[in-house]
């Protein structure tokens, strides 16, 4: 590992301006034996929170990358290191019952914000038959198989004792992709949702579904399963959906599916999510925007990319804290029931202080 320091000697106290690590990796690739040369992704430390503001107000950082140049992370997207005895528990819970969170499968920087309270009732976003998904899309660390083990037949009674245990009043239920089964797995995900609405009729319960391949009959499996929120994303815009997600998804499929949900049945919430910093244009995100609303869509997140590995797509640009609140506002203005915007908004953030509201 290569450690390049500089400090700017104008400055009294020994202050680092500027710390760029660069890891040359040099590997054999079969055949050819070619050398490779990888350069490393953002860093642990990078994550961390060091007590910066949530503003772009005195960050000289670069927001979009320069000659190449390695991007750090801006201190608004930093986050504290998961902690504390809620967040225990609930990881202790899920190990006990052989449960996967889409918290923990996609590196989500807020897992320890969710799980460990911070004022309001920890939740978790449960993953779903298993945490192998069939797809590849270049911006998500779930593992992936073309053929990945069988579903787990007590998944959904665990799912529920879980949820149970844990006493909350709202539920994020999401999974893999699962394109080597007829239906995608639609019926293991509406039994799921049915056997949690069983030991609690009250309880709201969103789900996060896969696209099912375009099938609409396996989108009103769900809805009829006693859900309260479907929720489908659509990712990114139009023109970067080939190189951000797998090529069996497509933007017109997504509308689609979302489209149909509402149709389906009129009074039930919809809802997607938009990942901002993969190279899209502000028109292409106003045009995405527009297209949700045209199918129906009530509530919309937009977050910043994060890079999970260095073998996925890198960041394109840092979208700032004042950018994210200009597009809540123009979502406010497009009609979503709520637009939750902000470099660190993901789709299921918070989730039930903002639907139960709604509900």
């Amino acid at each position: 590992m290569l450690c390049k320091m500089k400090h700017n000697s104008g400055v009294s106290s020994i202050k680092l301006s500027y710390i760029q690590f660069v890891q040359k990796v040099h590997y054999t690739d079969e055949p050819g034996n070619r050398a490779q040369t990888i350069k490393e992704a953002p860093s642990l430390a990078d994550f961390i929170d060091n007590g910066n503001t949530n503003s772009i107000r005195g960050y000289e950082g670069l927001l979009k990358p320069l000659n190449g140049e390695r991007m750090r992370v801006p201190p608004w997207l930093k986050m504290k290191i998961p902690s504390g005895n809620e967040y225990k528990k609930i990881k202790k819970s899920l190990t006990g019952l052989s449960l996967s969170t889409v918290c923990e499968e996609a590196k989500c920087p807020n897992i320890g914000e969710c799980w460990g309270g911070d004022g309001h009732t920890a939740t978790a976003t449960i993953m779903v038959m298993g945490d192998t998904c069939t797809r590849g899309c270049r911006f998500c660390s779930v593992k992936t198989s073309r053929a990945p083990p069988p579903l787990n037949p007590d998944e959904p009674k665990n799912t529920a004792e879980a949820i149970a245990k844990w006493g909350v009043g709202y539920v994020v239920l999401t999974s893999v992709d699962r394109d080597d089964l007829p239906d995608g797995g639609a019926a293991h995900f509406a039994l799921t949702v049915s056997e949690v609405k069983r030991r609690n009729s009250k309880i709201l319960v969103e789900c996060l579904t896969p696209d099912f391949a375009g099938n609409l009959s396996c989108v009103e499996a769900i809805i009829d399963s006693g859900l309260d929120v479907y929720a489908h994303n659509v990712e990114t815009v139009q023109r970067l959906q080939r190189f951000v997600r797998d090529p069996r998804a497509n933007y017109e499929q997504t509308l689609s599916v979302l489209s149909h949900a509402k149709k389906y049945k009129p009074s039930l919430i919809t809802k997607t999510s938009i990942m901002l910093g993969l190279g899209e244009s502000d028109e292409e995100i106003y045009q995405t925007m527009k297209d949700l609303r045209e199918n129906g869509v009530g509530c919309l997140t937009l977050g910043q990319y994060m890079q999970p590995t260095k073998r996925h797509l890198k960041v394109k640009e840092y979208v700032t804290p004042e950018k994210f609140d200009y597009w809540k506002k123009v979502g406010d203005e497009l009609g979503f029931l709520y637009t939750a915007s902000g470099p660190l908004v993901r789709s299921s953030y918070r989730a039930g202080q903002s639907i139960d509201k709604l509900l």
